[in-house]
């Protein structure tokens, strides 16, 4: 029976550029590298060690977006996973797909990163099976270059790897105004989160497919596209969720496995009311998750504190979230876990709103610091 890759041999980066000064801004994006991570980290998911799960949000140039990944492509040796979510874009002179950074503009494929040197980095890696998901969306002269049904998918296909693609031609099928993911990635996020209900016990990259097709044709929004190679489509990806084990026989229940679960149920629960539009009501369950204290380290705590300080500083409780994110920093000071840039960047620009610009400095300085580490190796 087909088993799910193993979180020790695997490795995952997951890029995503919301930030842009010449194109329009993404802001979803950098939501959805929080909780995605955080699902691949879930041991009900996946289980990917959060070291082994890095986020690159808005690269500021090449090498940054591609350094990580080819380190991560180097150290897996099961399952290589790449993501990116951000503007996808064509050059004034040829066809060739290009992937936006923060100071990328539109028909200037020099200003952004050419989706040839990811794959490149993706076909090195030493890893038996790999995944690319593409969630690019085009505008303009990009969007008439795309042609007819999975051209982008045919244009993105790695030898020997998997990879799925959306394929919004626009930025408002890519973000719709104010919902917290992006489309395509929404719908991944509820499939991880809720499972398959007639899915296998794990769920198969072409399962996965067959059921974020189904979700966005239901919704009427652009329809992901597929390119395979070597049947890697029956590759289990996640635990399915929507699949009851009651007959499977239960093994003790430790008190880090009962806090682990609050944590995580109050984290869904307060999405499910922030999503509604209950603010108000999602800041206690917040606080109470933060309270269980679950593991050291873990994702999901570090994703409660995310979102409790976008809570906060947006109802304009400032002071709270600082403390609240500087607990975080606290917890990743010494890890280089996936969301721990992320942590010192919300960190510093509420400190600089704050006026307290020397301390943002030595954020910002550390969160350098992060980047460095994950990208050469410790001697």
């Amino acid at each position: 029976m087909a088993a799910l890759p193993d979180p020790d041999r695997s490795r995952a980066v997951l890029i995503g550029t919301s930030s842009y000064r010449h194109l329009p801004q993404l802001p979803a994006v950098e939501t959805n590298l929080v909780d995605l991570a955080a699902e691949f980290c879930d041991p009900t998911v996946w289980g990917l060690p959060v070291e082994h799960c890095t986020i690159v949000a808005d690269p500021v140039g090449v090498p940054a977006l591609l350094d990580p990944v080819h380190q991560a492509g180097n150290e897996a040796t099961d399952t290589f996973l790449v993501y990116y979510a951000g503007h996808g874009m064509r050059d004034t002179d040829s066809a060739d797909l290009y992937l936006g950074l923060s100071e990328s503009r539109d028909n200037m494929g020099y200003t952004a990163v050419a989706y040839q040197h990811l794959r490149a980095a993706v076909r090195a890696s030493r890893a038996r099976r790999k995944i690319v998901i593409l969630d690019c969306c085009f505008s303009g002269r990009a969007a008439s270059a795309l042609g007819g049904q999975a051209i982008l998918a045919a244009e993105a296909a790695v030898d020997g790897a998997y990879v799925l693609t959306a394929s919004p031609r626009d930025r408002v099928a890519l973000a719709p105004d104010g919902e917290r993911h992006t489309a395509f990635t929404g719908e991944l996020l509820g499939i991880l989160r809720e499972g398959v209900p007639d899915g296998p016990d794990l769920i198969d990259l072409e399962t996965l497919y067959r059921a974020l097709d189904e979700r966005l044709r239901a919704k009427n929004r652009p329809l992901p596209q597929r390119s395979q190679e070597n049947e890697i489509g029956r590759l289990p990806l996640a635990r399915n969720r929507a699949r009851s084990q009651a007959g499977s026989p239960a093994g003790p229940v430790l008190p880090a496995d009962i806090r682990a679960a609050l944590v995580g149920t109050g984290l869904k629960l307060a999405r499910l009311l922030r999503a509604d539009g209950a603010i108000k009501d999602a800041l206690p369950v917040l606080r109470l998750a933060l309270a269980e204290q679950a593991t050291e380290g873990s994702a999901e705590l570090l994703a409660v504190q995310l979102e409790l300080s976008e809570l906060l500083a947006e109802t304009g409780q400032n002071a709270e979230a600082i403390e609240v994110l500087e607990s975080a920093f606290q917890r990743v000071h010494k890890m280089y876990g996936p969301e721990a840039v992320l942590v010192c960047r919300r960190l510093a620009e509420l400190l600089q709103e704050a006026g307290n610009h020397i301390e943002a400095c030595e954020v910002l300085k550390h969160a350098l610091d992060i980047a460095e580490n994950e990208r050469v190796p410790a001697p």
